[in-house]
């Protein structure tokens, strides 16, 4: 009846579901950051593949630090239209992919500088996109902590 549930479909499953539960458990208990974008990089980190599911949550962790990286490069650059530096940022964060050879895990990357670039800011001081950067970063570890650790207890259970 259930056959269609295989077991790369539970590990996933099974991965998402801790890594909501912990960043919507961080959400609750620290509603002053905006951990949304951590428990996002949880669930963008989590790897559905079973074979090199820890590769492929590292390259994620790479991307998600470059595209953050870039957002707050583009922070700092005093340009009146935020089309053009969203537009700059793309263009860096796809180089720097291609650079570190993850050009895979590039819309990851781009994913991140749109976080930090676009979406409104709850709070008005400078310090947010730094904060974002630090959530989407815990968020990032967190994720691949649960690919790990998980990938690691169900090669001890086979």
């Amino acid at each position: 009846m259930l056959q269609f549930i295989t077991k790369p479909l539970f590990i996933y499953i099974f991965r998402c579901l801790i890594g909501f539960l912990i960043g919507y458990r961080l959400m609750l208990l620290l509603p002053q950051f905006e951990l949304f974008w951590g428990l996002l990089s949880i669930i963008l980190v989590i790897s559905p593949e079973e074979k090199d599911s820890k590769k492929l949550s590292i390259d994620r962790v790479k991307s998600n630090f470059i595209g953050s990286v870039v957002g707050l490069f583009c922070v700092s650059i005093p340009v009146d239209q935020n089309v053009f530096l969203i537009m700059l940022g793309i263009i860096i964060t796809s180089i720097i992919c291609h650079l570190f050879n993850v050009m895979n895990m590039a819309r990851v990357a781009i994913v991140a500088l749109l976080i930090i670039l676009l979406q409104k800011h709850i709070s008005d001081g400078a310090i947010t996109p730094v904060i974002r950067f630090l959530t989407v970063a815990v968020g990032c570890l967190i994720g691949l902590f649960i690919t790990v650790t998980t990938s690691y207890l169900f090669e001890k259970i086979k």
